[in-house]
């Protein structure tokens, strides 16, 4: 089983002894705006590269989690991260409020379908992680999910442990078949969430972003905390690892997750095929047929 070793501050430990509230929002050095975009663009360059390989390659897969509070920059820096992947190795799914069937299915389902195959890569735009997220600050949520024996009124501290530990089996298995999985937390402060809400309001070509419902989940920062906290505990693990970015700068965001990224494609060793002798003959015939030609 792969287990990325990743040299970076923002890694959470796997002992459960995350601080949420010791967390950084800010970047921890000033690096200015260029130099940023300068190493990310050599991240997103080397990127595009270990991409083709990962193709050619075929035992890896790659899965890329995004969580985050609103208007943290899940799409943007998804956007800017990825700008240089082939699109016919890459997936972006992004997960809204579940459908009727979707709530007949366990919760891991709906993720389960949508997985990258061997050579390519994965991106969740929210995850199976909202199920100990949203779904533990709004327990009456739980109701459609019809799960016998359980409802809002009857929940216990055992029952989330419980959806942790059904997460954590599914991604050590996913890993121990080749999956590599890195998961990110932009953590956007309270403040600055707020800039970003009078900006959507404030600018027309924003206010597409703006819901009013962004600013009842905002009443209940405290509980998302709590909840985010719980989960990055209870699932950061050697082979699928969080790291909770500071978010309070774009520019810096962005190129701390590509860099992640780079590390830990570059730790796969991966390589390009290598034809055995019998098949590079065939090739030789292949290309003297080639020549021989007429035109």
């Amino acid at each position: 089983m792969h287990s990325p070793k990743i040299d970076s501050p923002f890694l959470v430990p796997f002992d459960g002894d995350f601080c949420i509230a010791d967390a950084p929002s800010s970047p921890l050095e000033d690096m200015g705006r260029k130099k940023c975009e300068k190493r990310l663009e050599a991240s997103v360059k080397a990127m595009r590269d270990l991409q083709r390989i990962l193709y050619a390659h075929d035992h890896h897969s790659v899965l890329l989690v995004f969580q985050a509070m609103d208007a943290a920059g899940k799409d943007s820096t998804i956007r800017s991260v990825m700008t240089g992947v082939n699109p016919a190795g890459c997936r972006v799914v992004s997960f809204k409020k579940p459908s009727a069937n979707e709530l007949d299915q366990d919760f891991l389902w709906r993720s389960a379908r949508v997985l990258p195959q061997r050579g390519q890569i994965g991106i969740f735009n929210r995850s199976y992680y909202e199920e100990v997220l949203v779904v533990r600050v709004h327990p009456d949520y739980l109701g459609g999910q019809n799960i016998p024996g359980v409802s809002s009124s009857n929940l216990s501290e055992g029952f989330w442990e419980e959806r942790l530990e059904s997460i954590r089996d599914h991604e050590k298995h996913l890993a121990r078949n080749g999956t590599l999985i890195l998961k990110f937390f932009l953590n956007v402060s309270r403040d600055e969430q707020k800039n970003r809400f009078l900006r959507r309001i404030d600018r027309p070509d924003k206010n597409w972003k703006f819901n009013a419902g962004d600013l009842v989940e905002r009443k209940l920062w405290p509980a998302y905390m709590d909840a985010y906290e719980a989960a990055l505990n209870g699932t950061s693990r050697p082979w699928a690892p969080w790291f909770a970015i500071p978010a309070d700068e774009k520019p810096y965001m962005r190129m701390q997750v590509a860099e992640i990224v780079v590390e830990a494609l570059e730790g796969l060793d991966l390589k390009y095929p290598k034809l055995d002798k019998a098949e590079r003959a065939r090739l030789a015939d292949m290309r003297k047929l080639l020549e021989d030609e007429e035109e």
